[in-house]
């Protein structure tokens, strides 16, 4: 289990360089020559245009108002329309609404090429949606009006549009988890889910396992579409998680029917039009089937699920690949799951999976497990989609799953998962009343995860500090806060600059093009370690007994292996994305204005990184010097005196057709001191625009320290949806024990840990 040290006071986690609006002792000089350092890893997905027909929002009796959510959340004005027939290419830049009753006439006949129908159905009116517009529309938008959770209704236009995609990112980490809710009501679950998915990156909810109660007492042999429908928006309204819709089969150890093909088809696709990003499509299920589900999936991702409970089956026989094959032509991951009644069945399935990856590299990524306690040894090689489970559930969902506290426990005895040294980097102008140890102390526990975490004190001038811990046989990563430029630990560090044959550490796009560094990965050389542990997997470092330096003990301790590579990399900028799109789609961005305010370029960077995923149109600056990596293909105006502000803030309206409009969304990177400022400019931006969305104001400073008037509160007072520097940084958290740890610590659990109570 994790070791934490506390050495110095500790600081918050890691966040935005620009958090308190300090300037830092090292900051980017914009003249000084490219570090020199790799740059092979790309960008991760971020935003997508996404499908651009004309949304049109069918609504029940007295619901209108949901149209107009959907207008804010995705940006766009709205119209009320009287049917399909009045839907011309002209509404291209509105959302338009349509009443159930007046769409029911007409839906069949729609053009599909030019509209998107989602039928939105409130499920506190008591009934269940109508019938024919389930079967016709293209999705299904299910929500509760009171509470009313907005991000559900980001999240489920964001990827059913294709704004974004969880699969992309999933598929790029090097081992992924999901889990499974046995329970008969979702409801039971909803308490604990927060604990429940740390370590999962999807959750899967088994639709064979509920139980719908009747008026008698007794249950429904098969939960009707209403009842499914309405717990896979309970669930979905309480994690951020992706999710699995499995109706497991009775001969595959599920609870599903088998004699009627057909109501596959309509749960599976129903499932579909909710939205559900992962649907798990049994590969018995007749190949036409399974066919029209994987043409119909839109952006859900389709599961091809092969299980084999006889215990006669063969992982090196002909009919294993014949199953691989025969699951690959309408699938987005292959699932292969066995009963094995040998150990050594175990060592066959791994070459099973080596030898399909070598004969078919273009094929859909493979999940193979065996079950039973026989096979458990196999799931802590599984690196796609390996099912866990976890003992709060009531029951496993398949024989020997293993939590992931488990399968990380085994690594680690298995000298896959090596106990590492992970460091917080802070420096005195960061420390905080805060203690975050205990925070990744519950996170490695939770993981099941051997390393040793420490908060240590860099010095306010040069790297030197920085590269005695990373120079250590044990670093297993780090973060830093505040952020260090790039410049400053290639250019001045003749460790860091040695890395590499001389080519220097490897650095993420985000890192090069903000030019600030908080996080440092180690990861594997591609000619070296063969193990299955993440490629990001940190180490724990010697303990010590008083908070002197780390650099005394360098002389006694190898150097960084020959076979590990570090990459520099920034997170910060990933927790100012999810804050911003966390209750809108990314599109209500395009192409809008932008107003950052900042003391430094540094403090600036990673916000607008954000904002150029984001595809704004335009950023007005305020306070500082925009540098020239990041000025490319985005359009720079800073506010140089009180006309161009007036300029700013008189151009068009806060959205709709007619170019950027005036700022949409304002960020401040300044400290508390500066507040006054920041609520003047709020003011001056607040005060206009007719359209129907809500503007965005993000504050980056440290909420812990007092000042003189509150932004946020004038924010709200002016028309805007608020968000501070608590949400950031609890997804930067996220984001940075992704990239240390390689595995998914969601942000409800974050900020559980962290004490604020999100539902």
């Amino acid at each position: 289990m994790a070791a934490v040290q506390q050495l110095e006071p500790l600081p918050a986690p890691a966040r935005p360089q620009s958090i308190n609006g300090t300037s830092h002792a090292m900051s980017i000089d914009i003249g000084v020559a490219p570090p020199p350092a790799r740059t092979d890893i790309p960008l991760s997905s971020g935003p997508r245009n996404g499908d651009q027909r004309i949304v049109v929002i069918m609504y029940g009796h007295g619901q209108e108002k949901i149209v107009g959510v959907f207008a804010e959340v995705l940006g766009k004005p709205y119209r009320l329309g009287g049917g399909f027939k009045d839907v011309a290419r002209e509404d291209r830049e509105l959302v338009v609404g349509i009443s159930a009753s007046v769409a029911q006439t007409d839906i069949a006949t729609r053009d599909k090429s030019v509209v998107i129908a989602i039928n939105a159905h409130c499920t506190n009116l008591g009934m269940p949606p109508d019938v024919f517009l389930s079967a016709h529309c293209d999705f299904e938008f299910l929500y509760t009006e009171a509470p009313f959770f907005r991000r559900d209704l980001a999240r489920f236009i964001s990827h059913t549009l294709g704004q974004i995609d969880h699969h992309e990112t999933l598929m790029a980490k090097p081992r992924t988890f999901f889990i499974s809710t046995t329970f008969p009501d979702v409801r039971a679950a909803l308490p604990n889910i927060d604990i429940l998915t740390v370590g999962s990156d999807a959750v899967e909810i088994r639709v064979d396992l509920l139980k719908e109660p009747l008026g008698d007492g007794a249950f429904s042999p098969i939960p009707s579409l209403s009842y499914v429908g309405e717990q896979v928006m309970l669930l979905r309204q309480r994690t951020e998680l992706p999710i699995i819709f499995t109706t497991r089969c009775t001969k595959e150890n599920g609870k599903f029917p088998m004699d009627n093909p057909d109501l596959y088809y309509e749960y599976l696709y129903r499932a579909i039009q909710w939205g559900v990003e992962y649907i798990d499509v049994e590969l018995w299920l007749p190949e036409a089937i399974r066919k029209r589900l994987y043409d119909q999936r839109g952006n859900s991702r389709i599961m091809s699920a092969f299980h084999d409970f006889s215990g006669t089956f063969k992982w090196p026989s002909k009919r294993a690949e014949s199953v691989f094959l025969q699951s690959r032509r309408y699938a987005d991951i292959i699932k292969m799951i066995a009963i094995i009644t040998d150990h050594n069945e175990n060592f066959e399935l791994e070459y099973f999976r080596s030898r399909i990856k070598n004969e078919y590299p273009d094929s859909p990524p493979l999940s193979a497990v065996n079950m039973g306690e026989i096979g458990q040894f196999s799931r802590t090689l599984n690196k796609v989609f390996t099912p866990i489970t976890h003992p709060l559930l009531p029951i496993i969902a398949a024989p020997g799953q293993l939590s992931a506290a488990e399968i990380n426990q085994a690594l680690a005895l298995l000298g896959q998962l090596p106990k590492k040294d992970i460091y917080g980097i802070t420096s005195p102008t960061m420390r905080s009343g805060t203690p975050q140890a205990p925070f990744y102390e519950k996170c490695f526990n939770e993981l099941g995860l051997p390393h040793h975490f420490a908060v240590v004190e860099r010095q306010p001038k040069g790297p030197g500090c920085i590269e005695t811990w990373c120079n250590q046989r044990n670093f297993g990563g780090a973060y830093l806060n505040p952020a260090v430029p790039v410049t400053s630990l290639t250019a001045s560090s003749g460790f860091f600059s040695s890395l590499n044959n001389g080519a220097g550490p490897v650095l993420s796009e985000a890192a090069r093009l903000i030019g600030m560094v908080d996080t440092i990965v180690v990861r594997p050389n591609s000619s070296g370690s063969t193990s299955s542990a993440p490629a990001s997997i940190p180490s724990s470092p010697p303990r010590h007994q008083n908070g002197d330096s780390f650099g005394a003990y360098t002389s006694t301790q190898s150097g960084l292996p020959h076979n590990t590579s570090l990459v520099l990399d920034n997170a910060s900028w990933k927790g100012i994305l999810s804050t911003l799109t966390r209750d809108l789609a990314p599109s209500a961005y395009f192409g809008r204005a932008a107003v950052v305010l900042a003391s430094s370029p540094d403090d600036a960077a990673s916000v607008l990184f954000a904002l150029k995923a984001l595809k704004v149109g335009k950023v007005y600056t305020v306070g500082f010097r925009t540098p020239p990596a990041l000025s490319k293909d985005l359009v720079i105006e800073p506010f140089n005196s009180l006309e161009s502000l007036q300029r700013a803030r008189m151009v068009g309206s806060d959205g709709g057709t007619g170019g950027v409009g005036s700022p949409f969304v304002v960020v401040s990177a300044l400290g508390p001191e500066k507040a006054n400022l920041v609520g003047m400019l709020v003011r001056v931006f607040g005060s206009r625009g007719s359209g129907n969305t809500r503007k965005v104001f993000l504050d980056l400073a440290d909420g812990s320290v007092p000042r003189r008037g509150d932004p946020a509160l004038i924010a709200e007072q002016s028309g805007f949806a608020a968000y501070g520097a608590a949400d950031v940084t609890a997804f930067t958290t996220v984001e940075t024990l992704r990239l240390l740890v390689g595995q998914n610590v969601p942000y409800s659990f974050v900020r559980l840990a962290s004490g604020r109570v999100l539902f």
